[in-house]
Protein backbone atom coordinates (compact mmCIF):
# COMPACT_ATOMS: atom_id res chain seq x y z
CA UNK A 1 0.00 0.00 0.00
CA UNK A 2 1.10 3.52 -0.72
CA UNK A 3 2.36 5.34 2.34
CA UNK A 4 0.38 8.41 3.47
CA UNK A 5 1.95 11.84 3.00
CA UNK A 6 2.35 13.59 6.35
CA UNK A 7 3.16 17.27 6.81
CA UNK A 8 4.82 17.92 10.18
CA UNK A 9 5.14 21.35 11.81
CA UNK A 10 5.27 22.99 15.25
CA UNK A 11 5.68 26.30 17.07
CA UNK A 12 8.82 25.61 19.13
CA UNK A 13 11.10 25.69 16.09
CA UNK A 14 12.47 23.16 13.66
CA UNK A 15 15.26 22.00 16.00
CA UNK A 16 12.97 21.50 19.04
CA UNK A 17 13.22 18.03 20.60
CA UNK A 18 9.43 17.65 20.49
CA UNK A 19 9.35 18.15 16.74
CA UNK A 20 12.31 15.81 16.21
CA UNK A 21 10.47 13.12 18.18
CA UNK A 22 7.25 13.61 16.21
CA UNK A 23 9.14 13.43 12.91
CA UNK A 24 10.72 10.13 13.90
CA UNK A 25 7.34 8.68 14.94
CA UNK A 26 5.68 9.77 11.69
CA UNK A 27 8.46 8.26 9.56
CA UNK A 28 7.28 4.86 10.79
CA UNK A 29 3.81 5.58 9.39
CA UNK A 30 4.33 7.44 6.14
CA UNK A 31 6.28 9.80 3.92
CA UNK A 32 7.18 12.91 5.92
CA UNK A 33 7.75 16.50 4.88
CA UNK A 34 8.64 19.06 7.55
CA UNK A 35 7.90 22.78 7.34
CA UNK A 36 8.55 24.46 10.68
CA UNK A 37 9.59 27.86 12.07
CA UNK A 38 13.29 28.69 12.05
CA UNK A 39 12.95 30.04 15.62
CA UNK A 40 10.49 29.61 18.53
CA UNK A 41 6.99 30.93 17.84
CA UNK A 42 5.15 29.93 21.01
CA UNK A 43 2.04 31.92 21.87
CA UNK A 44 1.68 33.32 18.37
CA UNK A 45 -1.82 31.92 18.00
CA UNK A 46 -3.07 32.17 14.42
CA UNK A 47 -0.87 35.11 13.45
CA UNK A 48 0.24 35.30 9.83
CA UNK A 49 2.93 37.39 8.15
CA UNK A 50 1.40 40.13 5.99
CA UNK A 51 3.66 43.15 6.58
CA UNK A 52 7.06 41.55 6.11
CA UNK A 53 8.90 39.22 3.77
CA UNK A 54 8.68 35.48 4.31
CA UNK A 55 11.69 33.22 3.81
CA UNK A 56 12.04 29.46 3.58
CA UNK A 57 14.99 27.21 2.90
CA UNK A 58 15.68 23.52 2.69
CA UNK A 59 17.61 22.25 5.70
CA UNK A 60 19.04 18.98 6.98
CA UNK A 61 18.62 18.59 10.72
CA UNK A 62 18.98 14.82 10.91
CA UNK A 63 22.34 14.15 9.26
CA UNK A 64 21.59 10.42 9.13
CA UNK A 65 18.50 10.99 6.97
CA UNK A 66 18.90 12.52 3.54
CA UNK A 67 15.49 11.38 2.29
CA UNK A 68 13.10 13.37 4.49
CA UNK A 69 12.45 16.84 3.07
CA UNK A 70 12.69 19.56 5.69
CA UNK A 71 12.21 23.31 5.32
CA UNK A 72 12.65 26.09 7.84
CA UNK A 73 10.38 29.13 7.59
CA UNK A 74 10.86 32.63 8.94
CA UNK A 75 7.16 32.96 9.71
CA UNK A 76 4.59 31.73 12.20
CA UNK A 77 3.20 28.20 12.52
CA UNK A 78 0.18 29.19 10.41
CA UNK A 79 2.59 30.60 7.80
CA UNK A 80 4.43 27.29 7.74
CA UNK A 81 1.27 25.36 6.92
CA UNK A 82 0.18 27.88 4.29
CA UNK A 83 3.61 27.80 2.65
CA UNK A 84 3.84 24.04 2.87
CA UNK A 85 0.47 23.49 1.24
CA UNK A 86 0.75 26.18 -1.42
CA UNK A 87 4.43 26.19 -2.40
CA UNK A 88 6.44 23.26 -1.07
CA UNK A 89 4.29 20.15 -1.32
CA UNK A 90 3.51 18.90 -4.79
CA UNK A 91 0.26 17.33 -3.66
CA UNK A 92 -2.20 17.57 -0.78
CA UNK A 93 -1.02 15.73 2.33
CA UNK A 94 -3.14 13.01 3.88
CA UNK A 95 -2.74 14.55 7.32
CA UNK A 96 -0.98 17.43 9.10
CA UNK A 97 0.46 16.88 12.57
CA UNK A 98 1.76 19.70 14.76
CA UNK A 99 3.98 19.40 17.83
CA UNK A 100 5.00 17.81 19.99
CA UNK A 101 4.64 21.04 21.96
CA UNK A 102 6.75 21.61 25.04
CA UNK A 103 3.95 22.38 27.50
CA UNK A 104 0.19 21.95 27.73
CA UNK A 105 -2.29 23.34 25.23
CA UNK A 106 -5.36 22.18 27.12
CA UNK A 107 -8.40 24.28 27.98
CA UNK A 108 -8.17 28.03 27.20
CA UNK A 109 -4.52 27.65 26.16
CA UNK A 110 -5.74 26.44 22.76
CA UNK A 111 -6.63 30.06 21.93
CA UNK A 112 -3.02 31.22 22.22
CA UNK A 113 -1.34 28.11 20.88
CA UNK A 114 0.78 28.25 17.75
CA UNK A 115 0.83 24.46 17.76
CA UNK A 116 -2.94 24.25 17.50
CA UNK A 117 -3.20 27.18 15.10
CA UNK A 118 -1.00 25.28 12.65
CA UNK A 119 -3.39 22.32 12.90
CA UNK A 120 -6.39 24.62 12.52
CA UNK A 121 -4.88 26.20 9.40
CA UNK A 122 -4.72 22.73 7.85
CA UNK A 123 -8.28 22.03 8.96
CA UNK A 124 -9.46 25.20 7.25
CA UNK A 125 -8.00 23.77 4.04
CA UNK A 126 -9.98 20.57 4.54
CA UNK A 127 -7.02 18.45 5.62
CA UNK A 128 -7.22 16.16 8.68
CA UNK A 129 -5.02 17.68 11.38
CA UNK A 130 -3.90 17.00 14.93
CA UNK A 131 -1.97 19.08 17.44
CA UNK A 132 0.08 17.19 20.04
CA UNK A 133 1.33 18.67 23.32
CA UNK A 134 3.21 17.23 26.29
CA UNK A 135 2.51 18.73 29.72
CA UNK A 136 6.20 19.31 30.34
CA UNK A 137 7.98 22.58 29.53
CA UNK A 138 11.42 21.06 30.00
CA UNK A 139 13.44 21.33 26.77
CA UNK A 140 14.92 17.89 27.54
CA UNK A 141 11.52 16.30 28.22
CA UNK A 142 11.05 12.62 27.44
CA UNK A 143 8.53 12.23 24.61
CA UNK A 144 9.02 8.53 23.93
CA UNK A 145 6.49 7.38 26.52
CA UNK A 146 3.78 8.95 24.31
CA UNK A 147 4.97 7.40 21.05
CA UNK A 148 2.50 4.51 20.92
CA UNK A 149 -0.49 6.71 21.74
CA UNK A 150 0.53 9.36 19.18
CA UNK A 151 0.96 6.76 16.45
CA UNK A 152 -2.36 5.11 17.36
CA UNK A 153 -4.25 8.41 17.15
CA UNK A 154 -2.66 9.32 13.81
CA UNK A 155 -3.35 5.87 12.33
CA UNK A 156 -6.98 6.00 13.48
CA UNK A 157 -7.38 9.47 11.97
CA UNK A 158 -5.93 8.26 8.67
CA UNK A 159 -8.19 5.19 8.66
CA UNK A 160 -11.44 6.74 9.87
CA UNK A 161 -11.01 10.39 8.97
CA UNK A 162 -11.71 13.45 11.11
CA UNK A 163 -15.07 15.24 10.72
CA UNK A 164 -15.01 18.27 8.43
CA UNK A 165 -14.44 21.52 10.31
CA UNK A 166 -12.77 19.72 13.21
CA UNK A 167 -9.16 19.23 14.28
CA UNK A 168 -7.93 17.25 17.27
CA UNK A 169 -6.22 18.80 20.28
CA UNK A 170 -4.22 16.08 22.04
CA UNK A 171 -2.52 16.67 25.39
CA UNK A 172 -0.30 14.11 27.09
CA UNK A 173 0.36 14.08 30.85
CA UNK A 174 3.89 14.19 32.20
CA UNK A 175 4.01 10.53 33.20
CA UNK A 176 5.85 7.36 32.39
CA UNK A 177 4.11 5.15 29.84
CA UNK A 178 3.05 2.59 32.45
CA UNK A 179 1.30 5.28 34.51
CA UNK A 180 -0.91 6.56 31.68
CA UNK A 181 -4.35 5.00 32.09
CA UNK A 182 -5.53 5.48 28.52
CA UNK A 183 -7.00 8.01 26.12
CA UNK A 184 -10.11 10.10 26.85
CA UNK A 185 -12.11 11.95 24.21
CA UNK A 186 -13.46 14.95 26.06
CA UNK A 187 -14.44 18.61 25.96
CA UNK A 188 -12.37 21.70 26.60
CA UNK A 189 -12.48 22.75 30.24
CA UNK A 190 -13.67 26.23 31.16
CA UNK A 191 -10.69 28.12 32.56
CA UNK A 192 -8.88 31.43 32.46
CA UNK A 193 -5.56 33.02 33.29
CA UNK A 194 -5.39 35.46 36.23
CA UNK A 195 -2.77 37.58 34.58
CA UNK A 196 -0.29 39.94 36.16
CA UNK A 197 2.42 42.15 34.73
CA UNK A 198 5.72 42.18 36.57
CA UNK A 199 6.92 45.75 36.14
CA UNK A 200 10.69 46.23 36.12
CA UNK A 201 13.29 48.83 35.22
CA UNK A 202 16.22 48.19 32.90
CA UNK A 203 19.78 49.31 33.78
CA UNK A 204 19.19 52.20 31.38
CA UNK A 205 16.19 53.34 33.40
CA UNK A 206 13.53 52.18 30.94
CA UNK A 207 10.44 50.49 32.34
CA UNK A 208 9.44 47.10 30.95
CA UNK A 209 7.04 44.27 31.78
CA UNK A 210 7.06 40.49 32.07
CA UNK A 211 3.67 38.81 31.66
CA UNK A 212 2.99 36.38 34.51
CA UNK A 213 -0.12 34.78 35.93
CA UNK A 214 -1.88 31.78 37.40
CA UNK A 215 -4.10 29.25 35.64
CA UNK A 216 -7.62 29.33 37.06
CA UNK A 217 -9.78 26.25 36.45
CA UNK A 218 -13.48 27.19 36.47
CA UNK A 219 -14.82 23.75 35.63
CA UNK A 220 -15.41 20.78 37.92
CA UNK A 221 -16.71 18.50 35.18
CA UNK A 222 -15.30 15.01 34.84
CA UNK A 223 -15.65 15.06 31.06
CA UNK A 224 -12.99 17.74 30.42
CA UNK A 225 -9.42 17.73 29.21
CA UNK A 226 -8.19 19.12 32.54
CA UNK A 227 -9.90 16.31 34.45
CA UNK A 228 -8.46 13.70 32.09
CA UNK A 229 -4.93 15.04 32.46
CA UNK A 230 -5.21 15.35 36.24
CA UNK A 231 -6.35 11.74 36.36
CA UNK A 232 -3.52 10.35 34.22
CA UNK A 233 -5.27 10.13 30.86
CA UNK A 234 -4.29 11.51 27.47
CA UNK A 235 -6.95 14.03 26.46
CA UNK A 236 -8.35 14.32 22.93
CA UNK A 237 -10.59 17.33 22.30
CA UNK A 238 -12.34 17.65 18.92
CA UNK A 239 -11.87 21.37 18.25
CA UNK A 240 -13.80 23.42 15.68
CA UNK A 241 -12.80 26.69 14.08
CA UNK A 242 -16.30 27.95 13.28
CA UNK A 243 -16.51 30.55 16.07
CA UNK A 244 -20.21 31.27 15.55
CA UNK A 245 -22.19 31.22 18.82
CA UNK A 246 -25.19 29.54 17.22
CA UNK A 247 -27.19 29.52 20.46
CA UNK A 248 -27.02 33.33 20.62
CA UNK A 249 -28.32 34.10 17.12
CA UNK A 250 -32.01 34.15 18.10
CA UNK A 251 -31.34 36.31 21.15
CA UNK A 252 -29.42 38.90 19.12
CA UNK A 253 -32.16 38.80 16.47
CA UNK A 254 -34.55 40.03 19.16
CA UNK A 255 -32.60 43.27 19.48
CA UNK A 256 -34.04 46.40 17.85
CA UNK A 257 -31.55 46.43 14.98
Amino acid sequence: MKKPLILVTNDDGITAPGLRALVSYMKEIGEVVVVAPDSPQSGMGHAITIDNTLYSKKVMIDLDDDKTLEYSCSGTPADCVKLGLQEILKKKPDIVVSGINHGSNSSINVIYSGTMSAAIEAGIEGIPAIGFSLCDFNWEANFDHAKDAIQTIVKEALTNGIPQGVVLNVNIPKLEKEAIKGIKVCRQAKANWKEKFDKRTSPMGKEYYWLTGEFELLDKGEDTDEWALANDYISVVPTKFDLTAHHAIQKINNWDL
